[in-house]
């Protein structure tokens, strides 16, 4: 709970709002009077920020800021339900502002027409009791999550990507933070290039919805948030998950902001000698040239947590995709490489980056797929997750 309720009564016309909440032993008018008094900063008004905001503005958030530099455009409506067709080419924070003030007069709605950055970030966080993050960079990120934990802000993370989707509470009440989940920021050739990626339309709508309602669970101290676990959505398989991590103690704490210029990549930023490749090899042909004697350098780029619940037969090291270019050392140059992840766009782009930053006798191999395709053409019992 983040702080005292006012004293005041619930009003008549509030009484008739907020009715479904206040029939709620977990809320009530106490509780009700706990989200009037509360304060919450939304970083970005776009698919992420469109239901976040929508929702906490219903829920009766008595202030909530909205930073986002962009503008309306008619690609965006296919997802950023905040907004409508007249508002194209208008600022977004100033359609959600006014969307908002339609929903619910009574909250208040501060529009910060402008990028978070290095020079406002403290600034602005500061005035705020917790943050929700609606961005779609690693940039943003990794400064939301370093403000926070200079400033003690506890913060709500959300991730789109095709038909998946994450979200975790960090800093809450000393709990671990982004970089003990992500310890160091990709180069710009592991960022996945966001125009390209595609994402489901009604994705971030069920990821934001759950970063509001992780931040009201939080300013009415009930339930058990998303610290310490990460929540990944699978809308495919329509299945949840929850991975469990814990604070570094390894990792030096944050006393300052950095510059950070990690931003999505471009394919055609990607530059390769002429007469070097990245490969494709598909699993059935990877399994049928190893049963001929072939002898790769096996890499998983997989996170630990994908690692505990499957790794391929004859793995000969796991790094995680953006900690590659740190531990570039420990992949012989001298073999023949393969690398894979879970469906093969991470392992595509460290192949890329290893052909485009290194000399290598052996050849570099995306295995294409991953293990999903592993496990359609090669091994039903490998779990695809």
């Amino acid at each position: 709970m983040l702080g005292r309720p006012s004293r005041g009564a619930v009003s008549g016309e509030q009484g008739e709002r907020y009715a479904r909440h206040l029939t709620l032993p977990e809320v009530g008018p106490v509780g009700q009077r706990l989200l009037t008094d509360a304060s919450i900063l939304v970083v970005g008004a776009g698919g992420l920020g469109s239901p976040a905001l929508l929702y906490l503005a219903a829920a009766g958030i008595g202030r909530i800021g909205i930073i986002d530099d962009d503008s309306v455009s008619l690609s965006n409506l296919q997802r950023q339900v905040l907004h409508g067709t007249a508002a194209i080419g208008e600022a977004k924070v100033v359609s959600a502002a006014r969307r908002l003030g339609d929903l619910n007069p009574e909250v208040t709605v501060e529009a910060h027409e402008k990028r978070l950055g290095v020079g406002n970030a403290l600034e602005l966080i500061g005035s705020y009791d917790l943050v929700i993050d609606g961005s779609d960079n690693f940039a943003t990120r990794y400064l939301i999550g370093d403000a926070c934990e200079i400033l003690g802000k506890p913060w709500v993370f959300g991730s789109i990507h095709r038909f998946e989707g994450q979200v975790a509470t960090f800093n809450l009440d000393g709990g671990p933070n982004y970089r003990d989940l992500f310890p160091k920021t990709p180069p710009a050739e592991l960022a996945p290039n966001c125009a390209e990626a595609g994402v489901l339309g009604v994705l971030p709508g069920i990821v934001g919805s759950i970063q509001a309602t992780e931040a009201i669970k939080i300013i009415l101290g009930v339930g058990e948030p998303l610290s310490g676990r990460l929540l990944v959505i699978d809308t495919l398989g329509m299945g949840m998950r929850s991975l469990s991590y814990s604070h570094d103690p390894s990792r030096a704490t944050v006393t300052d902001l950095s510059d950070y210029e990690i931003e999505c990549s471009n394919p055609e930023d990607v530059v390769e000698e002429p007469q070097r490749e990245m490969f494709e090899i598909n699993p059935a042909d990877y399994v049928q040239r190893v049963n001929r004697g072939w002898s790769p350098f096996l890499l998983d780029v997989r996170r630990m947590d994908e690692e505990r619940i499957v790794s391929l037969e004859g793995t000969s090291l796991r790094i995680q995709h953006n900690s590659v270019p740190q531990q570039v050392d420990e992949i012989p140059s001298d073999r023949d490489v393969v690398i894979y992840c879970r469906t093969g766009g991470r392992s595509a782009a460290v192949a890329r980056f290893l052909v485009a930053s290194r000399s290598s006798e052996g050849r570099v191999y995306n295995l294409a797929g991953g293990i999903h395709e592993w496990s359609d053409t090669v091994d039903s019992r490998i779990p695809k997750y």
